[in-house]
């Protein structure tokens, strides 16, 4: 029983180790990339889907579409800005290339948290309060969504992400008595073909409708497709190790299908294989720890879905349409969808479907969504996440108190007649053999259970990982406040008193439970407090206050049961 129990606190132990350095990972500082420059643009025909078209034709093509332009409009680009993002649209192509999160900051300024470190005399860390960028022209960390049209072969060509277009405007500003914003860019050649892409973006929303539409004027049929892609470099500062088994937040492309359903597609699948895929329907995205960017492609039609490995080691992960016949002085339209913003699930789930699948909870998605689900039900009624923690940590513990009042009940059992143990182990000190019967033998005539106390410990581990998942992948904990000094969940407690409290709550259950007969492992174990007590000092302070309410929650219910135990007996 011991040395089951030793095994099972040390397991746990390790996977808190483990659970620290994968939080370390996607919260600590990351070093400096130094900034480098590349003048050089990139071959075109290299970051172009391919479809049907040859190399010569492409090249043909772009030869029109970019020698031809002013090369001052090149690095144009307009401004807008919503009630939610701010963005930059390149007028070459129309790339969305800047797009700052207007209502998440990279860093919460909290008034109240600098104030009491300067009356404790703590140091006051610098705040960057500016919005998070999630799409980014620089070439060290580049990030930008693209779209266009590629006309069939032997057609009259038709605009990519490397065309210049035409705008009347500088800027665009969604204002408070209007509830869309349009944005057209126009395009024309010289043989009568025109196009007017037009950007629409609705108040409170992350996405961007994208409506491309051909006006056919050439005296001949004309037959292209569209293309929306995003062209994105690997962060390579966020590397995980051997100790983490991989559990950190994913950086990566994903990809959702009819057929696959949600597949992730990271950076070296790219490197190693050209991704080549049909589906009605489905979507493209790469995800970060709490945001996602996805081209949505129409629902009703058959769409290709693509991977590249480009030079410099950047990535592409994107979308094409089947060809559209459009006859002459006729016009047609293709449309797609931009996503671009936090993972809130109830809103991605509007946007399409599997799209909040985005909200990686590894293997323990089924268990981690019914949790998420709780915490927001529990959230619409009070408005606190600590609280909605609290509540769910209640329901958890209401789940498993069949499991928890054996355990405790076993671990009384235990207790009592521990005395006799110890005379047991005195008594045949010499003969490990015959003390191990005779312990059975009691075991057996005190109808105890010496597995009782770890099994159901075993079985709640899994609840406890997905809920550290969920705590750290759902964007809705991030800089939310609980109360007085914890103004952020999604990080450690600044005067480390929740952790503290933790390894008090710890020391107290420990005190509940039959101390080990092997003098060495009880030592070992009234170490635990301390040391779970410095690794917590560094996890979230959502996490903590789950623990901290989990074990008060089991210190009332086991001091009842041995209690109870003990009068009986």
């Amino acid at each position: 029983m011991d040395n089951i129990r030793f095994i099972l606190v040390v397991t746990f132990a390790m996977l808190i180790f483990m659970l620290w350095q994968a939080w370390d990972q996607d919260y600590n500082p990351k070093p400096q990339v130094a900034t480098v420059v590349n003048t050089e643009i990139a071959k075109p025909i290299e970051d172009l889907p391919s479809a049907s078209h040859s190399g010569k034709q492409i090249d043909s093509e772009l030869q029109k579409t970019t020698t031809s332009a002013d090369v001052s409009a090149l690095s144009k680009t307009i401004k807008i800005k919503t009630d939610v993002i701010s963005l930059e649209i390149s007028l070459q192509g129309g790339t969305v290339t800047n797009l700052d999160l207007l209502n998440y900051p990279v860093e919460k300024a909290n008034t109240l948290v600098s104030a009491m470190r300067q009356l404790v005399g703590m140091s006051q860390a610098e705040i960057n309060t500016t919005p998070t960028r999630l799409f980014n022209s620089k070439q060290d960390k580049i990030f930008v969504a693209q779209s266009g049209l590629i006309a069939d072969e032997g057609l009259p060509s038709a605009p990519n992400h490397y065309t210049v277009f035409n705008n009347q405007q500088d800027s665009y500003i969604l204002r408070p008595d209007q509830d869309t914003l349009s944005v057209p860019l126009t395009w024309k050649d010289d043989q009568g073909l025109e196009i007017v892409k037009v950007y629409t973006f609705t108040r409170s929303s992350y996405e961007v409708k994208i409506d491309q539409i051909v006006k056919n004027n050439t005296g001949k049929v004309w037959t292209g497709r569209q293309y929306s892609q995003l062209l994105k470099t690997q962060d390579k500062t966020s590397k995980g190790n051997m100790l983490t088994g991989g559990m950190r937040a994913y950086d990566g492309g994903v990809i959702y299908t009819q057929k696959n359903k949600y597949q992730k597609i990271s950076f070296d699948d790219m490197a190693e294989e050209t991704l080549n895929e049909n589906s009605k329907g489905g979507w493209v995205a790469f995800i970060q720890h709490y945001f996602a960017s996805a081209w949505v492609p129409p629902e009703d039609q058959e769409n290709h879905y693509y991977t590249k490995l480009l030079n410099d080691e950047r990535y592409l992960i994107g979308t094409y349409s089947p060809m559209v016949t459009i006859e002459n002085n006729t016009d047609s339209k293709f449309s797609s969808q931009l996503f671009a913003g936090p993972k809130v699930q109830p809103m991605m789930e509007k946007v399409a479907t599997g799209l909040e699948l985005t909200v990686d909870y590894s293997v323990l998605t089924f268990i981690g969504k019914p949790i998420y689900w709780l915490l927001n039900q529990i959230h619409g009624v009070v408005g606190n996440w600590g609280v909605s923690i609290m509540g769910v940590t209640f329901c958890i513990k209401l789940l498993f108190f069949p499991l928890s009042q054996s355990s405790f009940r076993s671990m009384a059992k235990m207790r009592k007649i521990q005395p006799r143990l110890k005379e047991l182990q005195e008594r045949f000190a010499n003969d490990r053999q015959r003390f191990n019967t005779e312990m059975m033998g009691l075991y057996k005539k005190e109808k105890v259970n010496p597995l009782g106390g770890c099994l159901p410990i075993l079985i709640q581990i899994p609840v406890f990982m997905a809920l550290y998942w969920v705590l750290s992948e759902t964007v809705e904990f991030r800089q939310a406040p609980f109360v007085l000094w914890i103004q952020d969940l999604s990080i450690q407690d600044p005067f480390y008193i929740l952790p503290i409290i933790m390894g008090i709550t710890m020391k107290i259950q420990q005190g509940l439970n039959p101390p080990p007969i092997d003098p060495v492992q009880a030592k070992v174990m009234k170490m635990f407090p301390i040391v779970f007590t410095i690794f917590f000092l560094f996890f979230p302070a959502g996490l903590v206050l789950y623990w901290v309410i989990n074990n008060t929650l089991s210190i009332i219910q086991q001091t009842y049961i041995t209690k109870q135990i003990e009068k009986a007996a």
